[in-house]
C-alpha cells in the first residue's frame, strides 16, 4: 500500500494552495515531493479566479479588487542511498495581487493597489534513522520584489502615495521529521519554516501637502525591512481499507510578523492575522491506474474582521476535487479544481481618534483554482 496513486497527499500543491488572494500564502511551501519514492522529478501549473468585492461606508460600490494570477511549481528528488535522499523544490510561494477602482477624490479607496511577486527555492537533505523515522532539512531562499499604492478618501494626506520595493532575497530554513508504516501507508510528517527576512530598497514618492517632502519626486530613502512568517505543518496519512486513504493537516503560519515600514513613510502600510489551516480528505484507487481524491480545508484568521485593504479577506474554506493518472510506470499526470468560500471582512484604516476605522464591507466573496501536475521517476 505504500505506492498510492493518489492526489492526496503529494500531487496538486500549487492546487492545494489556491485562492489565497488575501493573505500571503498562496502555495503553503509544499515539501512533499522529498516523500516520494526513488528519484523523481514533478512540474505544476496552477491558476487561480477570486472574486472580492463589496461597498464601501460612503454607498460606493467596490468592483472585484483581485486580479486572476497564476503559480509554476518545480521540484527534482534524488535517492542517493538507502537512507540519504536529496530534493530542490521552486515555486511562488507568498504574493498579492489587489487593485481598488473608483475615483480617488469621491471613493474611499478608489485608486489602492498592492502588487507582490515571489520566487522560492528550498534544498533539503533526508535522511532515515531505521525504525521509520526519518529527518529533513535544509536553506531556503526566497526572493522578493511588488508596489503598494494608497488612494482615496481613507488615507486622508498621504492619498496618491506610491511605493516601489525593488527586488531583494535573503536565505531561511525548513527542518521536519517523519514517521512511516509502510505496510498500512501511514506517514506523518512535521514540517517547520523559518523567518526570512527582507531588505528591499525603496523608492517612495509623496502626494501634495506633506510638509518638507516634493510632490510627485520619486524619493531613493534606503531599504524597508520586512519579515516573511514562519510556519508550522503537520500532516497526516494511513491506509483505512483496501485502496482507500485518509488525510489531514493542520497549518499554522505567523502572518502577523509581516510589515512593510517604507523609511521615509514611516507607517506600516499593511497589517496581517496569524492563520491556522485545517484540512481533511479521502483518496480512492479506482483502477490501476486511477485515482481520486476530495478534501475539505477550513482556514481562521486570528482577530475580528477587520483587515488591511491590502489584504482585504478573512479565512476561507474551500473544497477541492483531484485525480491522477499513471501513464506508464515512469509517468503520471494530475489535475484538480478548488471552489472557495472567501472570509468576509473590512477594509480598515486609521482615523480620527482610533487606529483601526472600517471603510468598506465585502462579503459573499468566492475563488476558483485548477491545477495541474506532471510526475516522473527515473
Amino acid at each position: 500500500m505504500k505506492r498510492y496513486m493518489f492526489a492526496a497527499a503529494s500531487t496538486l500543491a500549487l492546487v492545494g494552495g489556491t485562492a489565497h488572494a488575501g493573505n500571503l500564502d498562496r502555495t503553503k511551501t509544499p515539501i512533499d515531493i522529498i516523500f516520494e519514492e526513488g528519484n523523481h522529478a514533478e512540474l505544476s501549473f496552477g491558476s487561480v479566479s477570486p472574486t472580492i468585492s463589496g461597498r464601501d461606508y460612503l454607498g460606493n460600490t467596490v468592483a472585484n479588487v483581485a486580479d486572476d494570477f497564476t503559480l509554476i511549481g518545480s521540484g527534482i528528488k534524488f535517492q542517493l542511498t538507502d537512507r540519504a535522499s536529496f530534493a530542490i523544490i521552486q515555486d511562488q510561494p507568498y504574493g498579492v495581487d489587489v487593485l481598488y477602482g473608483g475615483d480617488p477624490a469621491s471613493t474611499l479607496l478608489g485608486g489602492t493597489m498592492a502588487q507582490a511577486d515571489t520566487t522560492g527555492l528550498t534544498m533539503l537533505m533526508r535522511y532515515d534513522v531505521g525504525n521509520g523515522i526519518g529527518l529533513y532539512g535544509g536553506p531556503r531562499v526566497v526572493r522578493a520584489d511588488g508596489e503598494v499604492t494608497l488612494s482615496g478618501l481613507a488615507y486622508g494626506p498621504l492619498n496618491g502615495y506610491n511605493v516601489r520595493f525593488r527586488s531583494d532575497q535573503a536565505v531561511g530554513y525548513v527542518l521536519g521529521a517523519v514517521y512511516e508504516i509502510p505496510e498500512i501507508a501511514f506517514r506523518a510528517a512535521l514540517t517547520y519554516h523559518s523567518e526570512i527576512d527582507l531588505e528591499m530598497p525603496s523608492v517612495e514618492t509623496f502626494p501634495a501637502g506633506i510638509p518638507g517632502v516634493p510632490p510627485g519626486v520619486p524619493l531613493i530613502g534606503g531599504t524597508t525591512n520586512s519579515t516573511l512568517p514562519q510556519s508550522v505543518k503537520l500532516q497526516v496519512q494511513s491506509g483505512i481499507a483496501e485502496n482507500t486513504l485518509a488525510f489531514g493537516s493542520i497549518r499554522w503560519s505567523e502572518h502577523s510578523v509581516f510589515t512593510l515600514v517604507p523609511p521615509i513613510a514611516g507607517r506600516n502600510l499593511t497589517e496581517l492575522d496569524d492563520a491556522w489551516s485545517y484540512e481533511v480528505g479521502l483518496g480512492r484507487r479506482l483502477t490501476d491506474k486511477l485515482s481520486a481524491s476530495i478534501a475539505y480545508m477550513y482556514e481562521d484568521e486570528e482577530n475580528n474582521d477587520l483587515v488591511s485593504p491590502l489584504a482585504p479577506t478573512k479565512g476561507r474554506q474551500s473544497l477541492a476535487l483531484r485525480a491522477k493518472y499513471q501513464v506508464t510506470d515512469a509517468v503520471s499526470i494530475a489535475g484538480g479544481i478548488r471552489y472557495i468560500w472567501i472570509g468576509d471582512a473590512q477594509p480598515e484604516t486609521p482615523g480620527p481618534g482610533s487606529p483601526d476605522v472600517a471603510r468598506a464591507a465585502f462579503t459573499g466573496n468566492d475563488a476558483i483554482g485548477v491545477g495541474m501536475q506532471i510526475g516522473i521517476s527515473f
